[in-house]
């Protein structure tokens, strides 16, 4: 554990990436938002959403294929292993998650008080994520934070593997499956089904504020997280500097 520590502070080197820039990005949102309404003049009345939050994700992708493709290589020649460098990682995920995710909770309480940042807009509030108490909001937001922080890794051991080929080929193949899921549920009428199946799912725990959005933001991104996670371990082990 004290290793996995050490490699925990070697990736904390590169701050800016993992938090700096997210932070930016998530104060940057409300005058951001605050522009669009602006822009939008008239059409800008009355309680609107605002979605901006993609930024954040972009962010937090980004720091974590640098993570694999400048970080890892050098722990790899100061002979750290490859497990240790994958349970720091792992740790590094998820206490990003967590913190960016506690300050999602800190805007949306803030733009709650000030309706809306004075316009009735929604930026954090997002009707779909749920109104759960700050708890269950805070699982709400960490748990996407978490799935995209993993196909960064996945991304950034892809291209340590294989490089651009790995990329193109990962990209390319990644479209072709989701065109024909798509096709297929389309053409076997599914997509009702599947909206149904979304939009009815179970809540994790009534002490949580029986949000039924914990199932869809947070249970659900953590098992992907963990696909890829897996993934992400299966090509690293094989991953050169």
């Amino acid at each position: 554990m004290p290793r996995v520590l050490d490699v925990v502070r070697i990736q904390l080197v590169h701050w800016p990436a993992l938090l700096g820039y997210p932070l930016l990005a998530l104060a940057a949102m409300p005058p951001l938002g605050w522009g669009i309404d602006v822009s939008n003049g008239e059409t800008a009345r009355g309680a609107h959403e605002i979605y901006l939050l993609p930024m954040l994700l972009g962010a937090i992708a980004s720091a974590h294929l640098q993570t694999m493709t400048q970080v890892f290589p050098f722990t790899l020649g100061l002979g750290v292993t490859r497990r240790a460098f994958a349970a720091a990682t792992a740790l590094v995920v998820l206490g990003q998650a967590l913190l960016l995710g506690l300050g999602l909770v800190a805007f949306d309480i803030v733009e709650r008080l000030t309706g809306g940042w004075g316009r009735e807009t929604r930026i954090f509030g997002l009707d779909v994520l749920g109104h759960g108490n700050p708890l269950a909001l805070w699982l709400v937001y960490s748990g996407p934070l978490v799935a995209v922080s993993a196909i960064g890794v996945l991304a950034g051991v892809v291209f340590q593997r294989w490089r651009h080929t790995g990329i193109y080929l990962a990209i390319f193949g990644s479209v072709a499956l989701l065109v024909a899921m798509g096709a297929l549920a389309k053409t076997q009428n599914w997509w009702p089904s599947i909206g149904s199946f979304l939009g009815g799912q179970p809540s994790i725990g009534s002490f949580l504020g029986g949000q039924p959005s914990l199932t869809l933001f947070t249970a659900y991104p953590l098992v992907f997280a963990l696909a890829l996670g897996g993934a992400a371990w299966l090509v690293l082990r094989r991953a050169t500097a």
